[in-house]
């Protein structure tokens, strides 16, 4: 007789989950470590997820929705004005480094910790990471920058090195310059309005 799942179970299993894999890396985490933490039977573990890709993609996942809510809600801010949108993405993601407890962008470091193009978790990191590109791009084009794309790969560059750097340096280490860089580039790349 298959026993039916306690309600909670998976939000319980990915919260716990979640934690330890921000506090020490994903990769470094075995399921065994999340069954004790949990409180609950290996069995129940399984059930949900049938291996710890599977967990790790679900975690990304999850991590996915939240970052692109927030990311939504701030361009959301500035509808009209896509100069000013692309420069809220930046905000966004410093504001994102304030806490404590960051360490770094899950979606470069879940990239960096499982190399294997196919790995799940890596996938499902990369596919974030290239529609955050591409808005990024759509945005710039919208703006009439002269090069969307490059501008776009640049705002890329300053949102990967601002994570890097409040991760290691802390977030009032040069990832404090990063809104200044971001607003530099927008300014250079996106002509200044008629009559303004």
């Amino acid at each position: 007789m298959t026993r039916t799942p306690v309600p909670g179970t998976r939000r319980r299993i990915l919260q716990t989950a979640a934690r330890l894999f921000r506090e020490q890396g994903a990769r470094a985490v075995g399921m065994q470590q999340v069954v004790e933490e949990t409180g609950l039977g290996k069995s129940a573990l399984y059930r949900e997820f049938t291996s710890k890709d599977e967990l790790v993609k679900a975690w990304v996942g999850e991590l996915h929705d939240h970052a692109w809510a927030q990311i939504g809600s701030a361009i959301a801010r500035h509808e009209g004005d896509p100069a000013r949108a692309l420069l809220a993405i930046v905000e966004q993601a410093q504001e994102s480094t304030q806490g404590s407890d960051a360490h770094g962008c899950t979606f470069y470091n879940t990239s960096a910790e499982f190399r294997d193009p196919g790995h799940p978790g890596r996938r499902e990191a990369v596919a974030h990471l290239d529609r955050l590109r591409e808005l990024l791009c759509a945005l710039a084009t919208s703006a009439r920058a002269t090069d969307p794309k490059a501008l776009a790969d640049m705002l890329m560059l300053i949102i990967s090195g601002l994570y890097a750097n409040a991760a290691t340096l802390g977030p009032s280490g040069p990832a404090a310059q990063s809104i200044a860089a971001a607003r530099i580039l927008i300014d250079q790349h996106v002509p200044t309005p008629e009559g303004s």
